[in-house]
Order: C-alpha cells, then structure tokens, then sequence
C-alpha cells in the first residue's frame, strides 16, 4: 500500500494544486469493485464513493471501478475472502441483497463475520417498474392482471431465486393473492440486465430499486415506476410516485449499501477507511452527491455497522424460510 514515493506524496500534491489534506487516506491507488454488471445497484454505490472521496480530497485520484459479476455479489465475496483478503486500496460495494443472500448460506461457506464491514452510505427503497409502454398504469392495474392469470406476467429478477429481486417479485406476488411458486420469473445478472430486459418486453415487470430506476429514467429510458416499496413517498426525483401502501398493498423493502474490507486488511488501514466515511457521511456535499443519485440517508460505520449487518443477516434468514427456501446454516 505504502511504498517509496509516498513521503513524496504531500510534495507532489502541494506542486499540482495544494497541500495534501489532514485527513487524505495514504493510498497508492483506490479501487471499488461492484459485484455485478455495470447498471445496477452496485455500480451506483460504488460511483458514490468515487465521487464523495475525490471531491472531499480524502484521495488524491479518481478511484477505480471494477466489476466482478456473479452471484449478485457472491463471487466477489469469495474472492475477497479466499484470494484478497489484504487489499487495503481496495472497497468492496455490498447491498441488503448482499446480507439477504449471506443469510441463505448462498455465499458458500462465508458468514458475515469473515469480511470487515467499513460503512453503510446510503439508504434505497424496492420499486415496481413497468415499460412506458405498458397498458400498466397504476400498481393496481397490474396487480388485478396478475391475479386473473400469473401466467401472462413475467417477472424480470437480478438474480435467481432467493435473491433481493427474487423476495421483492415474491412480495408482490403474495400481495396480490398468487402464490409465488405460480409466478413466472427470468433471472438476469444484476439490475442493469433486468431494466434491459423490461425495455425490450422480454419482461412485463421488474422489482428493483428506486435509484438506479430513477438515474435511468433521468436519462431517458422508457420505463415507469408504479410503486415505491416505502413507509413514505420518497422525497427528491420519486416525490410524485405513490407508495405500494397508498395502493392498498402491504409492501415495504428498504435497502442499505455500502462496502466491506478483506479480512486480513490490517486494524491501521481499515480504521482509516472507517474515519474517513465517518467525516465523509456528516459533511454536506457528500449529503447533495447521495441525493443526486436517488438514495437517501443511511450513515454507519465501523464496529456499529458491523452489528447492524449480523442483525440483519439473521432477519433476511427467518424472510428467507417465510418462503420456504433452502436456507443452509
């Protein structure tokens, strides 16, 4: 991580613009890895961090993005535990689909315990989406047509049965009075491939989440939100979409992203991780870069994230049994 040049480091910072912040991380080069194809959930989160680190100079270049798709998150789970385990330049993005799937056991023999959980950024909502296109215009309008024949509906899911887009699908199915071993679904790698697949009408609906719809809708894509999977209406970009609830449907799926460390990180680095998106996430400009991209408040770091994603991990396993999957323990 730290090599010959970096006493150099504050010099050459001050020689290309100024001198090199107190609170700058002491890294090489950066890197956050996104667990899925570019488009989804964790390519947004990722870009977050690059954003919010670059702009509040606590690194001095742009961080890298990668992407290690497999899983919905898994294979890059494994390979930060079992090959890169020591990569201190390196964030890996997680989501709720990410502790959903550890509490499953889809992460092979890894628990929750075997990375270390640097913060929890931002916070997201489920959302059912449509094309523009179809005859679909309220979340009740669908509802009634999967109920008169699930056969004709067919659900797009980043990820196979049992994951976050899987249970959202099986939610929604549930709510309106099909079981979800009679809903048709086709699963895709990630997000990015889903909302794709709903474009081109090789899927009537995907349940997936508020800010990446809401970045593609900003960009022009024909797609419509009937839902979002909210107590409340989100504020920001989604103001004006109703939640499941105000339709009359028991729905509700907050999201939580964020990043975790190898295990064998050392105590040094990763607390500097930890303090730097300990100040990152109580400054303003980083509050407007999160709003920006759809995503709402979530802040938690260290130790206190830690317990927060063990909790969770035991919840998502008890959702996970409610419909009857194989949770191995």
């Amino acid at each position: 991580m730290r090599n010959a040049i970096q006493p150099l480091l504050p010099l050459l910072f001050a020689l290309c613009g100024g001198a090199m912040p107190a609170h700058a991380l002491e890294l090489d080069k950066t890197q956050c890895v996104a667990g899925a194809k570019p488009g989804g959930g964790f390519d947004v989160t990722c870009k977050l961090a690059q954003a919010g680190l670059l702009e509040g100079r606590y690194i001095q270049a742009p961080m890298r993005i990668s992407y290690l798709p497999g899983g919905i998150g898994a294979l890059a789970f494994n390979a930060f535990v079992t090959q890169r385990p020591a990569e201190p330049e390196t964030l890996v993005a997680f989501s709720s689909g990410s502790l959903l799937n550890l509490g499953q056991g889809k992460f092979g023999p890894h628990d929750a315990s075997d990375v270390r959980w640097v913060a929890g950024v931002a916070a997201d909502y489920g959302v059912v989406i449509v094309a523009e296109s179809s005859p679909f215009k309220t979340l009740k309008d669908l509802m009634t047509a999967i109920k008169a024949d699930p056969s004709k509906i067919v659900f797009g899911a980043g990820g196979t049965v049992g994951s976050q887009d899987w249970i959202k699908s099986a939610m929604t199915a549930r709510a309106a009075g099909v079981h979800h071993r009679n809903m048709r679904l086709v699963a895709l790698e990630g997000g990015g491939e889903a909302l794709m697949a709903l474009q081109g009408n090789h899927v009537q609906v995907y349940t997936g989440d508020a800010s990446e719809t809401a970045t593609r809708i900003a960009a022009g894509a024909p797609i419509r939100i009937l839902a979002v999977m909210s107590e409340e209406r989100l504020p920001g970009r989604l103001a004006q979409v109703p939640t499941a609830r105000e339709a009359g449907f028991d729905l509700v799926w907050p999201i939580v992203r964020g990043f975790y460390v190898g295990p064998k990180v050392s105590d040094a680095d990763y607390k500097a991780w930890v303090d730097v998106f300990t100040r990152m996430l109580a400054s303003k400009p980083f509050e407007q870069l999160r709003s920006e991209r759809g995503l709402y408040a979530f802040s938690m770091t260290g130790p206190e994230l830690d317990a927060y994603v063990k909790r969770s991990v035991s919840s998502y396993r008890k959702v996970a049994e409610e419909f009857g999957l194989k949770v191995a323990r």
